[in-house]
């Protein structure tokens, strides 16, 4: 009988975590099944994640916007997910619910392809649980500044109370720029473009967008093309991420790169 896996957020239509986990399950003969889950209605997660695991379902992975409901759900929580508040790994043990954030190792992995973090200038758009799962990791990767955007004046406050090294700022108010530029907003996943002013850019900045799109590019990477810099966006972390809670449900650690180069060939088509 197939394993039973999913990835539970909203929205989900667009997730490659069911394409990705098939083929790593693939490439090292692991047979399992792993499907999109939306959960439309925040007052229904806790109960939609105590019944996948009632029916016998091994392991979750969770997005936008619930991965600081998944924390909180947890008996068990690693130090990147206590330190984040934050989860995206969620699976049973001994009958108690584990946890760990992932996102913050599969985004340096990726960053390490483009550039070297270390006394780099960072400005991070947003303080949501993707946010929330890669300061740490950012901030141990030996950065000089991290200064944090966000909407919501009160959520950027909670933040800084939880990583007290990072700045945060009104955009309006920023008067440097940055060698870095993340966006952790879900505003690429909305078809959203981010209003950002040009003064907020070096020649050399790199704009890495947490989100990706299946075909072309999001709106932040297409504006950083627009500003002749180099923009990402977040497929390799996506699939860095992946890996590492794969690792964490099997023991096994698959080869990322293969599945990464058929990601981009289908990206590209």
């Amino acid at each position: 009988m197939a394993l039973r896996f999913a990835v539970m957020g909203n929205p989900i239509a667009h997730s490659l975590s069911p394409f990705i986990h098939q083929r790593f399950a693939e490439q090292l003969g692991i047979e399992l099944s792993y499907e999109a889950i939306q959960v439309t209605d925040e007052n229904r997660f806790a109960s939609t994640v105590a019944d996948f695991f009632g029916r016998g379902g091994k392991g979750l992975n969770i997005t936008l916007p619930y991965k600081e409901k998944a924390f909180a759900l947890a008996a068990r929580n690693s130090f990147a997910s206590t330190k984040a508040k934050a989860a995206n790994t969620l699976w049973m043990d001994e009958g108690k619910l584990h946890a760990d954030n992932t996102d913050g190792a599969g985004l340096l992995k990726d960053l390490a392809n483009y550039c070297e973090l270390k006394t780099k200038q960072v400005l991070l758009l947003g303080a949501g649980g993707a946010a929330r799962g890669v300061i740490g990791p950012l901030l141990a990767a030996g950065i000089s500044q991290l200064v944090v955007v966000n909407r919501s004046p009160e959520k950027a406050f909670h933040l800084q109370l939880d990583f007290p090294q990072i700045q945060c700022s009104p955009i309006n108010d920023l008067k440097i720029n940055f060698d870095l530029i993340i966006n952790a907003t879900s505003a690429s996943l909305n078809s959203e473009n981010l209003r950002l002013s040009a003064s907020l850019l070096k020649p050399e900045t790199l704009c890495y967008d947490l989100a990706y799109a299946k075909n072309g590019s999001t709106p932040f990477v297409n504006w950083a093309h627009s500003q002749g810099i180099v923009g990402v966006d977040g497929l390799g972390m996506l699939v860095e991420q992946a890996a590492e809670s794969f690792y964490i449900w099997h023991g096994l650690r698959p080869d990322v790169r293969a599945v990464l180069a058929e990601l981009k060939e289908g990206q590209n088509d």
